[in-house]
């Protein structure tokens, strides 16, 4: 199966990514609720690992929040390769939009 690995820059520091990045994954839940089954996560200090079905296909991953980055490493199921371009360009944009610091006031 094709992996997806994807590393994001990002100047927030480790602590303030980890909870932005939190958030993010338990809001994901509730929005997809309907569409994705199976959902697990497990955080390790700054490492998230997690798991779900959609459309009947199982996708598996890690995230690792670094100082100034953000790896996530996932294997997609073959059906998915043909659209890997464009799951990659809306994690990319998820995620940066996501760690992009707020501007100080």
């Amino acid at each position: 199966m094709p992996q997806l690995l994807l590393d994001i820059p990002h100047s927030l520091g480790q602590e303030e990514a980890t909870r932005r990045l939190k958030e993010k994954f338990a809001a994901a839940q509730s929005k997809y609720l309907g569409h994705v089954s199976n959902f697990r996560e497990e955080w390790q200090d700054h490492t998230f690992s997690f798991g779900f079905h959609a459309l009947g296909m199982a996708v598996t991953g890690t995230v690792a929040v670094g100082d100034t980055i953000v790896k996530l490493s996932t294997t997609l199921p073959l059906a998915a390769a043909m659209f890997r371009g464009t799951i990659e360009q809306r994690i990319r944009q998820e995620v940066g939009d996501l760690l992009v610091a707020a501007p100080a006031e």
